[in-house]
């Protein structure tokens, strides 16, 4: 649930090329790797600042963030759950989707949300009609 409500959240805020790595049967740290492309500084801090006060507001609690100093590439680790929100540049000289190519991709649109993001999605679809 967390990778979803991290991706789920990440679009929202309009990073990009979301995916959602299921890294379980090839790491022992984690059982998810989130992602996400920020297009500048204050875009990849929007997209962490996002994430991590959704799921405070659902109990969820994380490790210092790494890297939300420079914006370049920052990680949030919330155990069976790591979370990385890069910069283009970052995300193609670091290339952590070709580590894990191999790994299956969840489908975030088949996780349900809770109930309290499903509620907030509501009315920015009325929006875009």
């Amino acid at each position: 649930m967390i990778a979803a409500v991290a991706a789920w959240v990440a679009e929202q805020k309009k990073g990009t090329d979301i995916r959602v790595y299921d890294v379980s049967e090839h790491l022992r740290v984690a059982d998810y790797f989130v992602i996400v492309t920020g297009h500048s500084r204050p875009h990849v801090k929007a997209i962490y600042d996002a994430i991590h006060v959704q799921l405070k507001a659902l109990g969820e609690k994380h490790g210092k963030a790494e890297g939300t100093d420079l914006g370049w590439w920052v990680l949030v680790d919330y155990v069976d759950v790591v979370i990385h929100v890069l910069q283009p540049e970052a995300r193609e000289y670091y290339d952590l989707d070709g580590l894990y190519t191999q790994c299956p991709q969840l489908d975030v649109g088949s996780v349900r949300l809770p109930v309290q993001l499903a509620q907030l999605e509501q009315p920015a679809a009325r929006m875009a009609e």
